[in-house]
């Protein structure tokens, strides 16, 4: 079988992240429809409903069953087995479409599924802790300091600005909002432009941003560039002393 060109590989790599694209719009509108459902119908508990031993809204079945986590599986007993097999096989019947993972109250063996039932409502003590974590971040302005903007293209072929923490190796999210289609877009590549942020911490101009990341690119290839010609230079040299030995000894 032949071996693909580059530009084979190139299209079909475009044609993968196109489909993919298009995978995560409609995993997304679908997400976004359920959680309107369950706003309309007001699926989630709240916290009293929740302490109160209300049933799950979306599969009724109980939130917490209170028999304890399941061990290990290498450590079930011959009926845990069994029990823990047939608990997984209704949950699979229950949840064949929902293609997401599942969920469970610690101290519980009741599995929920994280497309179908909505996660249990934090209580007050969660909510202190989140109050105090967020007390103890650094200032909305020190955060700047740390966000980098990327280039998102997207499957309409629109390019839209997003903004991230540096630490981040590549973009996470798959859909974002397209301000000129006006509707929720699958990404298909994207390409890290830099700070997001001056000094004193206004936006930097997506230009600015643009001919920035063009200069570092320009230094690093007239660097590889020196390197590659000091390298070549050393090679030349190394030739005509080989050439002048085997013309001395002839």
């Amino acid at each position: 079988m032949a071996k693909l060109t580059e530009e084979q590989k190139r299209q079909r790599a475009a044609k993968r992240a196109l489909r993919s694209a298009l995978e995560a719009e409609t995993d997304d509108r679908r997400r976004r429809e359920r959680d309107e459902q369950w706003e309309r119908e007001d699926t989630r508990l709240s916290w009293a409903e929740y302490v109160a031993g209300e049933p799950c809204r979306g599969c009724g079945l109980p939130m917490t069953d209170e028999l304890g986590s399941w061990p290990p599986l290498m450590k079930l007993s011959e009926v845990e087995k069994r029990e823990y097999e047939e608990a997984n096989q209704k949950f699979r019947q229950r949840h064949t479409d929902c293609r997401a993972a599942r969920w469970t109250v610690s101290g519980s063996r009741v599995t929920h599924c994280c497309f179908c039932c909505p996660p249990p409502p934090m209580g007050p003590k969660q909510l202190e802790k989140l109050a105090k974590l967020f007390a103890s971040w650094p200032s909305r302005e020190e955060r700047k300091k740390d966000l980098d903007s990327w280039d998102l293209t997207l499957r309409c072929d629109h390019v839209v600005p997003y903004i991230q923490h540096r630490e981040n190796t590549r973009v996470s999210t798959r859909v974002v909002d397209c301000p000129e289609c006006g509707e929720r877009r699958g990404v298909v590549s994207s390409e890290r432009v830099g700070p997001a942020y001056r000094d004193d911490g206004t936006i930097r101009e997506r230009a600015a941003a643009d001919r920035e990341r063009l200069a570092r690119e320009l230094a690093a290839a007239e660097a590889k560039l020196t390197r590659q010609q000091k390298n070549a230079a050393a090679t030349q040299q190394r030739i005509a002393e080989l050439q002048e030995e085997l013309g001395s000894e002839s």
